[in-house]
């Protein structure tokens, strides 16, 4: 499915908060609250969106041809409060959230998302990193946009996830 993309901006806040819920998987917890709040009032999790538009953030927003609504987005973040997930990557590399509303999945939307936000933070960052659980199908997309896996962890669910890197080459873009 084609979709347009636009910059993500200040006032799309709310509708990170919508797909962080989706990223994180939240939907597979027993007992989660509605999709939005479930998503902000985890401590885990606030850090992807919290205050969103400040200096470094990029992202996108996925929306349908027609009526312009959202299905999905991708956002990088530099969680400048926080440990690097990995040691295997270097401080103050961004980290990347995507998802795309569950009806629209596996139409191409994602991949869509990830060639114009990467597109995008090439220019301001040397590299992005992100996490995935290990049996994620969305697994095999990262790896196809040049992501390597770079070591594994235990995410906050407590099940096993793998931590993936791309590195731009600067001489390309």
């Amino acid at each position: 499915m084609h979709v347009l993309t636009r910059p993500a901006r200040q006032d799309d806040e709310p509708l990170l908060w919508h797909m962080l819920y989706y990223a994180s998987h939240m939907y597979e917890e027993e007992g989660q609250a509605i999709e939005t709040e479930a998503a902000k009032n985890n401590p885990g999790l606030q850090k992807y969106v919290q205050g969103w538009g400040r200096e470094g953030d990029i992202g996108v927003v996925a929306v349908h041809l027609q009526d312009q609504r959202p299905l999905g987005a991708a956002w990088v973040r530099v969680l400048s409060e926080e440990k690097s997930m990995s040691s295997a990557v270097k401080e103050r590399t961004p980290e990347l959230a995507i998802a795309v509303l569950p009806a629209f999945v596996g139409q191409g939307i994602g991949t869509q998302l990830l060639q114009h936000l990467l597109a995008a933070a090439r220019v301001v960052y040397p590299a992005v990193v992100l996490s995935v659980r290990t049996n994620n199908p969305a697994r095999k997309l990262y790896e196809r946009m040049g992501f390597r896996v770079v070591d594994s962890i235990v995410n906050r669910v407590g099940s096993a996830s793998v931590v993936m890197l791309i590195e731009f080459d600067r001489m390309r873009s």
